[in-house]
C-alpha cells in the first residue's frame, strides 16, 4: 500500500497538483482545532466547519484529548499560539469515538499477540509509566472534551487572552454541539 501512495505522490508532484494548496505556515483564521484522528473526520471536519487549506491548524491524536499537560498535543498548541499567531482553540470530540471505552488490558493483550514481550511491558512499568492509565480511553466524550478545554485554559504557559471552547461533532452529519 505504501508503494501505491508513493507512486501517486510522484505523479502528484510531476503534475504540479500541489499548486492549488500553496499557503503559508500561519493559519489565516488564527484558530487551532484539537480533534481526533478518526478517519471519518479527515474530510468531514473541514467541510462541516467551512475551513480550507491554510485557514486553521488541525492537531490530531487518538481521542482528541490531552492526557498530560506536557504531551506533544499541548506543545503543538503552545507553538500554534506563540509562533503561529493562533488566538482561538476549538477542542472537537466526536460521537462513536474509538477511544471511548478503550480498555488498557485489552490493548496490552493485543500488543503481546503482536510480539511485544512481557519484559518490555514490565520495563515500561518499572520506568514509572502507568500503562493502565496511559492506554485507558475515556468513558464520557463530553467529560473528556471538558477536561481537555480546562487543561488548555488553565495551563501555566497559556496566554490568558486565548479563547478555548469545546464541541462534540456528530460523526455522521458533521453537526457541532457546544459543550458548556
Amino acid at each position: 500500500m505504501i508503494e501505491e501512495i508513493l507512486s501517486y505522490n510522484r505523479a502528484f508532484v510531476d503534475s504540479k497538483g500541489y499548486e492549488k494548496y500553496k499557503t503559508t505556515k500561519y493559519p489565516d483564521k488564527r484558530i487551532a482545532i484539537v480533534t481526533c484522528m478518526d478517519t471519518r473526520l479527515v474530510e468531514l471536519l473541514p467541510a462541516a466547519l467551512g475551513v480550507r487549506n491554510g485557514d486553521v491548524k488541525i492537531i490530531k491524536n487518538a481521542g482528541g484529548t490531552i492526557t498530560n499537560p506536557f504531551d506533544s498535543t499541548m506543545r503543538s498548541i503552545l507553538v500554534a499560539v506563540y509562533e503561529l499567531g493562533v488566538n482561538e482553540i476549538m477542542v472537537v470530540g466526536h460521537t462513536e469515538c474509538g477511544v471511548q471505552d478503550m480498555n488498557a488490558g485489552e490493548m496490552l493483550h493485543l500488543m503481546k499477540e503482536r510480539g511485544v514481550s512481557e519484559e518490555h511491558i514490565s520495563l515500561m512499568r518499572h520506568c514509572g509509566i502507568d500503562l493502565d492509565s496511559w492506554l485507558h480511553g475515556f468513558d464520557d466524550t463530553e467529560a473528556a472534551v471538558r477536561e481537555t478545554v480546562d487543561l488548555i485554559w488553565h495551563h501555566p504557559l497559556m496566554a490568558s487572552d486565548v479563547k478555548v471552547a469545546g464541541y462534540i461533532m456528530d460523526s455522521h452529519t458533521g453537526e457541532l454541539k457546544k459543550i458548556d
